[in-house]
């Protein structure tokens, strides 16, 4: 916007350097958030840390939108919102996993994503087409204009837009104390009535049904076992049992989101866009928005019907097809300085955006978070899930601050990039990823814990658990139930009891 350019900009406009820089400081605010949330989620409780966070990105809204001249202070108050942003991106998808009921946890996880699209897509529309009513004195009509943009001639342009966001950060850190605290997190602060009446309120049973004991049983099991191993430092997201794979996996699977390179599609859609005639830049965000939206509404579909690693290996593989397109067309095909010249590779290269979008909102976008949040034991999915979620922001930064420059300088072969990226995830989620639709947290920690084949976890029974026992340290058996009533340790025939394991740090 203007007025935004006249002041933060040199000389109405922003060097590559500047422009990354206060793009980029909201992820490095965000990769702090997300590194100190661990630890916060576990001493102050899920629901208080995304209350906490929320009201924290005000503080930097605050900042941003009472800068007058100097471009370093809006770029710290994006830093400081990012904080908030990043302790929330880790401590929402750790409440929601925690909370809901496992035949529908991957869909609600999801819906996190479909808020930052709706999110964006809002924002978008705020910018372009926020109502500012001008009544005239004197007349019986009411003038309505739509545009921020050309409404005001001043810092309003931009300081109303911006300002809004707050009204968001008010609702959820003021709704979310009137929210139960996460019955997991309940449970291990010994508020077990608290976690029992919660999980059937959710669960839309009564708190002494066979379906609530049953899943207070299993999180009793799992507590026993972790408090049987004592306090967790926090480096024992690397070296506890099988945490070193799910830490990395967590990881890499984060910082994929941003590697599939969504973003590199939405920086370079106002280009695209212009070779069929449309120029105004927020048109085009709103018209990729809008299909981002859409189609993460369908990808909610899709995380609660498909498998987790079918959906992911589907998503990159089509990801991958529509930057091998995208690249050679837009390299060898589009004319970069007049693309009017060019109108069908314009069409084309539109066509393979919006497919790319709808790939990602269905898959990548929302599928990662669900993945993520359900991945780690209660003993370490604080500082686990944080770490992974802080390599998105990480790599959300370092796209955003370099794409300008890479840009600049290979144009449309950077596609080569990230469809190279898009292809080595394909191969990852197919080697080392478990399928975890439909089970509880403690069934995916004993598949993992059990060291069972990704390839082949989709048809894996709790049935059939190769070291169904854990041995805690003091020699007692782990969960007891499985040791005094269930068949399948002790069956009738004495002669077909499994071996138990002795390694007192094989998890169940």
């Amino acid at each position: 916007m203007a007025d935004f350019l006249a002041r933060f900009g040199e000389n109405g406009q922003f060097s590559a350097a500047r422009q990354g820089t206060i793009v980029g400081l909201l992820c490095i605010g965000t990769l702090v958030g997300c590194l100190a949330s661990g630890w916060i989620c576990d001493r102050l409780g899920r629901k208080w840390t995304i209350s906490s966070a929320a009201f924290f990105y005000i503080i930097g809204v605050v900042i941003e939108v009472s800068s007058e001249k100097q471009w370093v202070q809006f770029a710290m108050g994006r830093f400081t919102a990012g904080m908030g942003i990043g302790a929330l991106s880790t401590s929402v998808p750790m409440y929601q996993s925690e909370s809901v009921p496992k035949n529908i946890r991957g869909a609600t996880v999801a819906s996190y994503q479909l808020m930052i699209t709706l999110g964006i897509w809002t924002a978008y529309m705020v910018s372009y087409y926020i109502i500012t009513s001008l009544i005239q004195l004197g007349a019986n009509n009411l003038q309505i204009n739509w545009h921020t943009e050309a409404a005001f001639d001043n810092s309003a342009q931009w300081r109303i837009p911006n300002a809004l966001s707050m009204l968001w950060a008010l609702i959820l850190g003021g709704s979310i104390l009137f929210m139960p605290e996460s019955p997991r997190f309940a449970y291990r602060m010994g508020r077990v009535e608290e976690a029992r009446n919660t999980l059937a309120k959710l669960n839309g049973v009564d708190p002494y049904s066979k379906l609530i004991d049953d899943e207070v049983k299993e999180i009793d099991d799992k507590l026993k076992a972790d408090n049987a191993q004592g306090v967790a430092p926090w480096y024992e997201i690397f070296t506890g049992p099988s945490m070193l794979y799910r830490t990395l996996l967590g990881m890499v699977l984060q910082a994929g989101q941003q590697l599939t390179g969504a973003n590199f599609f939405f920086y370079y859609g106002t280009t695209i866009f212009k070779s069929t005639g449309i120029e105004n830049s927020y048109i085009t965000s709103i018209i990729l928005g809008s299909v981002n939206v859409g189609a993460t509404v369908g990808g909610l579909w899709i995380v609660k019907n498909c498998g987790r690693r079918k959906a992911l290996m589907a998503g990159a593989a089509w990801m991958f097809m529509c930057f091998m397109v995208y690249a050679f067309v837009g390299s060898f095909v589009l004319d970069a300085n007049n693309p009017m010249a060019t109108p069908t590779a314009g069409k084309v290269l539109i066509v393979f955006t919006c497919l790319f979008i709808v790939a990602f909102a269905t898959t990548w976008g929302p599928l990662v978070w669900a993945v993520v949040g359900e991945m780690y034991p209660s003993r370490y999915r604080a500082p686990a899930m944080a770490v992974a979620t802080a390599s998105n922001w990480l790599f959300n930064f370092l796209i955003s601050f370099f794409t300008t420059f890479i840009t600049n300088a290979i144009h449309y072969f950077y596609g080569l990039v990230f469809g190279g990226c898009c292809l080595a995830l394909f191969f990852i989620v197919y080697f080392f990823m478990m399928e975890t639709k439909d089970r509880s947290l403690e069934e995916i920690d004993t598949m993992y814990t059990s060291g069972v084949n990704p390839r082949k976890s989709a048809g894996w029974k709790p049935s059939v658990l190769p070291a169904d026992v854990k041995v805690a340290e003091n020699k007692e058996t782990v969960p007891a139930r499985l040791m005094a009533h269930d068949e399948r340790v002790f069956p009738e025939n004495p002669d077909s009891k499994p071996a138990m394991s002795q390694n007192p740090t094989q998890a169940v």
